[in-house]
């Protein structure tokens, strides 16, 4: 996995072009770089939020098989995937055709946030102080901070097979819907 973890120039200059005003967010954020900033989603990039222990294993399959992440954030508990605009208005239908977490074949998945437009997010600070490091790594971070002012975000599909390949590891996924409560079943593999 990339090992960017601080915010650069282009970075944070890229992540408060999201807003109206990019001049003036920016030169509040670096009056007070320890503050966490919250960003209008839908133009600039969409967000994909998940429970923590399934998005880290969504990062790792991104990085380990996959073409690696665009930034990604720690907040209050859930990882934060920042994705391309477009991403929260496609991604739950093909999570609804992957039947995820209906019970269905992907029972026992964690259900994903999508943030578009009209959505907003808390981001990390451009800095954490060392004095607040330890308890700001439960609470915020960044995993992957953005480096460049045109990070490659990955898309619905993109994001729909990272979350496919960390579901496999989390739970045993069937194409068989579940058998019937008190159903007869009968193993017909092995035949005499």
């Amino acid at each position: 996995m990339s090992s960017t973890r601080k915010v650069t120039a282009d970075g944070a200059a890229w992540l408060v072009s999201a807003g109206t005003y990019p001049r003036s967010t920016l030169a509040l954020w670096e009056e007070r770089p320890d503050a966490p900033l919250v960003l209008p989603c839908g133009t600039v990039f969409d967000v994909v939020s998940a429970p923590a222990v399934f998005g880290r294993r969504m990062l790792d399959r991104l990085w380990a098989e996959g073409p690696g992440s665009g930034p990604v954030a720690v907040f209050r508990g859930r990882v934060v995937l920042f994705t391309a605009p477009g991403t929260a208005q496609r991604l739950p239908s093909l999570l609804a055709w992957e039947e995820w977490g209906s019970g269905g074949r992907t029972c026992g998945v964690p259900p994903l946030l999508c943030h578009g437009t009209g959505d907003a997010v808390t981001v990390p600070a451009l800095r954490t102080p060392d004095a607040e490091r330890s308890a700001a790594r439960d609470d915020s971070r960044w995993l992957v901070a953005p480096d460049s002012r045109h990070p490659w975000l990955p898309g619905p599909e993109v994001a729909l097979w990272a979350a496919v390949r960390a579901a496999r590891e989390t739970v045993r996924i069937s194409i068989f819907p579940p058998a019937e409560q008190g159903a007869k079943v009968y193993d017909v593999s092995r035949r005499r």
